[in-house]
Formats: structure tokens, C-alpha cells, sequence
């Protein structure tokens, strides 16, 4: 079969073909190439003896406000990964490359774009992006579908540093959204395998949250800012307050929200639904300092913590869904993450490397659970992790030879856990199992290289290569009471290659073939913790990593008037880490017949096993400038996943959906109107796991279209004062996006005011 071509061949193949081919390559047309490449590196933006000047590509200058930009649609040759960074070594490319110059299928929400949005969690923040799918569990999660995969399987990072630890769960997890909106500058996405760059966990993409600095374009100043959002359908109120400045070497950029959400009032005729209510509190400082000409030194500590938040699923039965056949009542509480780094980052001029980023970093993660079992019983859980983590990388430019990027990165958690069993009628403690074992501990370590070259002058290339090293170990203990002592080594070798053919200055050819690895984490080996509503999971120490090699192909176009990306791809997910159901014995167990007539799992204990599996798709966005400052704009995607073991569908593939809207935005970006659809498909092809879900409802979950409105306009001298209108399902359709414990809210307006910087 043609997926499994040994990947060196391939790599071999596509690297060294358009060599042979350089001598006649015609140049491009519409013009001769530039004699002299245009630098990768970007020089720094200002010097300590350097005077502020205003900036003529359309940045922030001192008369400026931050969201004044001539090119209010910018163009895919505009929107670069890294942007404002030194070299970009912290972005998801790790380098300074345009949408429009990658292989892969990229998106960046930058913060005109969420600005618009009045996002008060990161499902407003990033749901309805092309191939990106948000589950919410409950209203204070989120949990991002990258291609069909979502939990382990997609990677988070926060300015670089890995949000994803040893202890998230499989499938869908909260912890996407234990991030404030209100903190961030711009969203970078990356749709497929990304392991070569950011090692364990990049199968089906990957994304980076880069938060706001205060800007040294601006010089000396100081100045405060207020955003207020209010939505009726749940009554929720999102306050932030910032305060930024820059003085002589140095700035700082800070700030805190506070987030009440209420009960939600759901579309159609399906009323309130209770237990959708939390509270969120976050903090967040950064630092910046420049250190004499080439080098910038930032510090940042963040802080976020949500409290009482409901799991919807395990109370009374969804309106859409089947019954839980036991109803068990669970909150979190709290719900906490905190992050500090230090990072140097700056340009060079050696032998060795021409930019350098090195980061130092400590992340803690604390999570509580009460359950709710029986009126005299309530399991009462708690795990914190401590992660520290290190990354050094370098970038080399080698002229006509391209861009080399190389480095290391090592995180190590600690764990420490428990969990009690409580009468409250009695008052009695009985310690039990933790949900991962007390004072457990995973490493992992890796090193990379990527080559970045231009092989002809209208074809170039990308190539890269990763080692990783994991390792886990504790003392287990199991189900018969036996403590047990285990330690566990994974080593991995992963590659890419990628493919960049300019047809014509505005219309690209790309390709590529990428290796995902991911290494079982603590939660695989070792979790004993209830799942999908009665069912359980237990400890599984001979679950293997999992491996995907992804295919893919497409173009993108980057006219005056039409900006467009297009992609198919194929996975193989080889020894992809599921759930399979097993005996008292711990063999698996088939299938049986439920009691909707539909297959289910024939019994209710769990254990991680690998499976081959696939996985194809179809990704196309695009927007069309008109007249005026109107553009049209939409998306539509598709997903299959198979499981090829068991011969079933893969758990939770997204139905086909799409946007399509028309908006208008002035020249500077002071006033804006946006009207769209989103259009989704029904889904029936479920997992039988699925069907003992109640967050899928019984025989398919229905397709849906909503109707939304976004518009606002700035206010005031210097333009300072910012309101804004939402008005979303304005049909108050009745839906639920696959997989949720939380139904879609019904006609919902929010009302948005901002205080400018």
C-alpha cells in the first residue's frame, strides 16, 4: 500500500528530484527573481541609543493607536509567524515565514480578529476556524479538534512553552481553556504533525497562544485599558483591566479579568440548562528589557483559576441526549494554572548561529474533583503537577543555502495526588486509589534540526529530523491493593519534508510528508479514573507510543482581491493509543448489542491499547476583497477517521461544517460589520463507545446553521472608546456541537465596550 513507502525513500526522492531539474528551471513569471534573497532574520526593532519613529509598514507609531492598520485585510504574504519576535525561534514555524510561504495548512487569529470576536473563553476565541473544532464538556472547558484529534493528540504552548503535561487525558480535556483571551495577541495554528519541531503530542497540529507586550515602538508612555463584555443568553459578565508601558530599555505589559457565568439558556425550545454556571479569576505580568543592541530579556508570570465548574454530562440527562443510566453529579474545583519564564532571545553574528532563544520555564497545574456517587458516598480528588521545563534553539542564515534552525527542549513533571472516599452522613474517610499515582514523575527530551532551502528559484524546500527520549516512573497502585513499582523508557525518531513550487508570485503549489510520535504519558499508563458517565479506566504500563505519518497537498493563492488555501490530506495513525474494553481479567471484550439497537462496549472497564487507525481530509478557506471595504469569506472542511483494527469509526470525528459570511471593515480598522452562517452536518458514523456517551445524542447528532452578526465602532479622541454588538443564533436554532456535554446557546447579543491603549 502506498502509505507505507519507506519515509526515507520519500525524503530522499523529494529533496534530491527538483535538484536534477534546477539547470532549466524557468524563472517565475510576472518578473525576474531578486538577485539577493530578502533576509530571514529581521534586524532588532529599536535600539536602546535609537529614537522611536513611527512605522511605515502600518505598525503601531506613536500617533498610532494598536489597532489602527492601513491593510485592513491583510494578505497571506502579510500574516507571519513570529512577528515582533527576534527571529521567530518561539513561534510554531520557528521562523519569521508567511501563510503564504509554508507547506502546511496554517491560520493566524491576530487580535484585530478578536477584537471582533469579544471573546470571554477560548471557545468564542477560536471555534469556526477552518479545520479547528471546540468540544466543551462543560461551559468552563474546551478542548480544540485539530484533523479529527483533540487531548494528547493536539499540542498547546503558551509563548512557546508546552501547555500540555504528563497527566491530560485522552479525548476531550478542559484545559485549552484555562487561558484568558483577554491576555492574548495572536493565535498561530498548524493543522497536521508537528513533532519535529515540538516533539511528543503534535499529531493532529499544533497551537500557539502568544500573549500581549507592551510595544517599544510606541517610546516612553504609559497608559491603561478596559475591556467589559456582557451576553444575555447566559447572563455572563467578562471585566478586564490592563495597564502597559515602555520606558528607556524597558516595558511592561499586566493585566486581570474576572469571568461570572451563569446558567445557559439553550436554542429552540429546550430551556435553561442547569449546572452551566463558574467563576474565573486570572492575572498575568510580563517584563521586557532590552539588553544592549541585539538582545531582548523577558520575564512573564501568569496566573488563572476557575472555581466550582460543573461537569455538565453528569447531571440529569441532556434534552438531545440518551439517559445516563447514573446520574453522578461532579465539579471542579478549583481549576488552576500558573506559568512563569524566563526567556533571552536575541541576534548574533558567529560561526554558529545568527538568532538564539532560550528559555527557562515552570508551569503548575492543580485540578479538584468532587463526585457525587450516592448519598452517602462522594469522591473527593486532587492532583497537582509541577512542570519545569528548558529550550534552547538557534537559527543559522546560510545564504543561497537557506535557513538552518536546530536546539533542545526537556520538561520534567511531578506529580503528587489523592483522593478520598466521604460519607457525609457519617463522616468517615476512606483514602482510595489517586487518579495517577502519588509523587510520579515523566521527563522527556528531545533535539531537532530543520533545514529550511531554496533549491531552485521558484522551489523550495523544508526538511527536519527530531530524536525524543520519555520517561516515566512511580509506584502504581493497583487495583488488588498491591503496590507496584514501574518504570518506563520510549525513544523516537521523527521526520518531515515539505514543498514550496511558485507558480506565479501569487499562486503556490505545496506539499508534504510529516512524522507525528507521541509516547504515553502518565494518564495512558497509569490513570484510574471514571469515564464516559458508569464506565472506568485502568492502569494500562504496556500501551506503546503512537506514530502518524501524514500526507498532504495543496495551494494557496495570494491575489489583491482573493486570498485561498486548499488541502487533502491522509493520515496513518499507527499504534494509536484508544480505549478497549475488557474483562475482570483484564482480556478485551467485543461489542454487544445496547439497548437502542446500536453497538456498545460489552463491559464498562477500560484499558489503553494500540490500534492502526486512518484518517483523510479536506480543508478549503478563502476570502474575496469587493469594492468598498466588503469582502466575501468562508470555509468548509471535512474528516474521516477509521478504525482499522476493529473495523468501526474512530471517536468523535467533527462532521463536515462550514462558514460563509460577507463583511466590511474601514481603512483603519475604527469600525467594522460582519454577518455569517455557520453550517454543520449531521453525524451519525459513532463510535460504540459513543453510544454510551450521554453527550452524544442517541442514533446521530443533528446538523445545525446558525445566524450571527458582529459590528462595531470606535469612539472619542484619538478613537479610545470601543463599542461593540454580537448577536449570535440569531434564529435560536436548537444544536450541540459533537461531543458536548453543553448545548449550543440559543439567540444570545453581546454587548462589548473596550477603553483603548
Amino acid at each position: 500500500m502506498w502509505t507505507r513507502i519507506p519515509f526515507r525513500n520519500v525524503l530522499l526522492v523529494l529533496l534530491l528530484c527538483p535538484v536534477a531539474f534546477a539547470a532549466d528551471d524557468p524563472p517565475l513569471p510576472g518578473g525576474d527573481p531578486p538577485a539577493v534573497k530578502e533576509p530571514t532574520l529581521p534586524p532588532v526593532i529599536v535600539r536602546p541609543d535609537e529614537p522611536p519613529t513611527a512605522v511605515a509598514d502600518g505598525g503601531e507609531g506613536p500617533d498610532r493607536g494598536p489597532y489602527d492598520r492601513p491593510l485592513s485585510y491583510p494578505r497571506l504574504s502579510a500574516e507571519r509567524f513570529g512577528e515582533g519576535d527576534l527571529g521567530g525561534l518561539d513561534s510554531l514555524t520557528r521562523n519569521n515565514k508567511s501563510i503564504f510561504d509554508t507547506s502546511t495548512s496554517d491560520t493566524i487569529v491576530g487580535r484585530e480578529l478578536l477584537v471582533e470576536k469579544q471573546p470571554s473563553s477560548m471557545v468564542q476565541a477560536l471555534q469556526n476556524e477552518v479545520g479547528v473544532l471546540v468540544q466543551q464538556t462543560a461551559r468552563g472547558q474546551s478542548s480544540p479538534f485539530l484533523r479529527g484529534l483533540t487531548g494528547q493528540q493536539v499540542l498547546i504552548l503558551i509563548d512557546g512553552v508546552r501547555l500540555n503535561n504528563s497527566v491530560f487525558r485522552s479525548g476531550p480535556n478542559q484545559y485549552f481553556n484555562l487561558i484568558d483571551p483577554g491576555q492574548i495577541e495572536r493565535i498561530e495554528i498548524v493543522r497536521g504533525p508537528q513533532s519535529v519541531l515540538w516533539g511528543s503530542d503534535a499529531i493532529g497540529g499544533a497551537i500557539n497562544v502568544v500573549t500581549r507586550s507592551a510595544s517599544q515602538k510606541k517610546g516612553t508612555y504609559a497608559g491603561v485599558g478596559f475591556v467589559e463584555y456582557f451576553s444575555t443568553a447566559d447572563t455572563a459578565s467578562y471585566s478586564r483591566a490592563n495597564a502597559e508601558g515602555w520606558f528607556g530599555n524597558g516595558g511592561f505589559f499586566g493585566g486581570g479579568s474576572y469571568l461570572n457565568v451563569n446558567d445557559l439558556r439553550r436554542g429552540g425550545d429546550l430551556g435553561v440548562q442547569p449546572f452551566t454556571h463558574y467563576d474565573q479569576y486570572a492575572g498575568d505580568v510580563k517584563f521586557n528589557y532590552l539588553v544592549g543592541n541585539d538582545a531582548l530579556l523577558t520575564i512573564a508570570l501568569q496566573h488563572f483559576e476557575q472555581q466550582n465548574v460543573p461537569r455538565s454530562d453528569r447531571f440529569a440527562p441532556f434534552a438531545l441526549g440518551p439517559p445516563a443510566t447514573t446520574p453522578r453529579p461532579t465539579w471542579f474545583d478549583p481549576q488552576q494554572r500558573d506559568l512563569a519564564y524566563i526567556r533571552l532571545q536575541g541576534l548574533a553574528d558567529n560561526s554558529f548561529f545568527d538568532a538564539y532563544s532560550t528559555t527557562l520555564s515552570f508551569a503548575w497545574n492543580k485540578e479538584g474533583t468532587r463526585e457525587v456517587r450516592s448519598p452517602t458516598r462522594t469522591d473527593v480528588g486532587q492532583w497537582e503537577t509541577g512542570t519545569l521545563g528548558a529550550t534552547v534553539a538557534f537559527a543559522r542564515d546560510l545564504c543561497s543555502l537557506g535557513r538552518l534552525t536546530y536546539g533542545v527542549d526537556y520538561y520534567r513533571d511531578d506529580v503528587a495526588a489523592y483522593r478520598n472516599r466521604v460519607n457525609p452522613v457519617i463522616g468517615s474517610v476512606v483514602p482510595q486509589n489517586p487518579q495517577f499515582p502519588d509523587d510520579s514523575r515523566y521527563q522527556r527530551a528531545g533535539t531537532f534540526l530543520n533545514w529550511d532551502v531554496p533549491l531552485t528559484c521558484r522551489l523550495d524546500a523544508t526538511a527536519g529530523v527530531r530524536y525524543e527520549n520519555a520517561e516515566a516512573g512511580g509506584t502504581l497502585n493497583a487495583v488488588t491493593g498491591t503496590r507496584m513499582p514501574f518504570e518506563k523508557s520510549y525513544q523516537g525518531w521523527v521526520a518531515s519534508t515539505g514543498l514550496v513550487y511558485k507558480v506565479n508570485p501569487m499562486f503556490n503549489l505545496v506539499g508534504s510528508i510529516s512524522e507525528g510520535w507521541r509516547a504515553p504519558n502518565l494518564d495512558d499508563l497509569t490513570a484510574d479514573n471514571p469515564v464516559l458517565q458508569d464506565a472506568r479506566d485502568l492502569p494500562s504500563l504496556d500501551v506503546k507510543p503512537e506514530r502518524a505519518r501524514t500526507y498532504e497537498i495543496g495551494f494557496k493563492i495570494d491575489t489583491p482581491r482573493l486570498r485561498m488555501q486548499v488541502f487533502e490530506f491522509w493520515t496513518d495513525l499507527q499504534e494509536g493509543i484508544q480505549r478497549q474494553a475488557v474483562d475482570a481479567l483484564g482480556n478485551p471484550v467485543p461489542n454487544v448489542i445496547g439497548p437502542y439497537g446500536t453497538p456498545i462496549p460489552g463491559s464498562s472497564n477500560f484499558v489503553r491499547s494500540n490500534f492502526d487507525s486512518y484518517l483523510n481530509g479536506t480543508e478549503l478557506a478563502g476570502e474575496y476583497l469587493l469594492p468598498d471595504g466588503w469582502s466575501l469569506y468562508g470555509n468548509v472542511w471535512y474528516t474521516y477517521g477509521q478504525d482499522l483494527v476493529r473495523d468501526e469509526p474512530l471517536s468523535r470525528i467533527p462532521p463536515l461544517q462550514g462558514t460563509l459570511g460577507t463583511r466590511w471593515r474601514d481603512e483603519c480598522h475604527r469600525k467594522w460589520f460582519d454577518v455569517y452562517t455557520w453550517l454543520v452536518a449531521r453525524q451519525d458514523r459513532y463510535n460504540p463507545q459513543n453510544n454510551i456517551d450521554a453527550r452524544f445524542p442517541v442514533g446521530g447528532t443533528p446538523g445545525y446553521a446558525t445566524l450571527n452578526v458582529r459590528m462595531g465602532t470606535t469612539l472619542g479622541r484619538c478613537d479610545r472608546h470601543r463599542l461593540s454588538l454580537a448577536l449570535e443564533n440569531i434564529t435560536d436554532a436548537r444544536y450541540r456541537v459533537l461531543g458536548s456535554g453543553v448545548d449550543g446557546a440559543g439567540f444570545n447579543a453581546i454587548l462589548g465596550y473596550e477603553l483603548v491603549q
